[in-house]
């Protein structure tokens, strides 16, 4: 993408060329790294989270993604506490965006994964994780940032496909899980999206 090209759609998506959200709070995570040189951004992952699991509204998400994360605090705790992973954005139920990773580096999110043949998704994908979990229907606030967010990716990089984390390690993963609705997310017009 040229530099002109580059500030227009920032002027337009608030997305900066270097890869961060104005419209989202920024909280730097240290589980990130370079992408493969001149690798394109062709793939956004939905995923879901929630700590404790099922419970919602605390900062144990932002823990985890900044190596934070008390293993004292909860039971479940000091199974996951020293888990280095992140993702480039968090929209939590209240519809509010978190950002941890800039789009141009490689969030820790997809883990061991393929996509159309290709693995390794973290290389070519950016990560998006919704508070949630398998249980419980997602919000409409969360599905209005999701699809501003989507848009905006698309906007600026050439995304060609939106999925969920369950498509892309299938029998290792299920978020966003069975109560998250695809064909709401595309009557909303986040294009494309996977039929499911």
């Amino acid at each position: 993408m040229n530099g002109m090209r580059q500030v227009r759609m920032a002027a337009t998506t608030g997305l900066s060329v270097d890869g961060w959200l104005s419209t989202a709070r920024r909280i730097d995570s240290p589980n990130v790294d370079d992408r493969p040189a001149g690798e394109a951004i062709s793939l956004v992952v939905v995923h879901a989270i929630s700590l404790p699991p099922a419970q919602f509204g605390s900062d144990d998400i932002a823990r985890l993604f900044t190596n934070s994360l008390d293993p004292e605090a909860h039971p479940y705790f000091p199974g996951i506490s020293a888990l280095r992973v992140s993702a480039h954005f968090l929209i939590r139920r209240d519809g509010v965006l978190i950002q941890f990773v800039s789009c141009l580096r490689r969030a820790w999110h997809a883990g061991e994964s393929s996509w159309n043949g290709r693995e390794r998704c973290n290389d070519f994908s950016i990560g998006i994780e919704l508070e949630g979990c398998d249980e419980l229907p997602f919000e409409e606030a969360q599905y209005l940032r999701l699809v501003d967010l989507i848009q905006s990716l698309c906007a600026c990089y050439p995304i060609a496909a939106v999925v969920g984390h369950s498509d892309i390690a299938p029998g290792r993963k299920t978020d966003p899980g069975p109560c998250f609705d695809w064909q709401r997310l595309a009557a909303l017009g986040a294009l494309p999206v996977r039929a499911h």
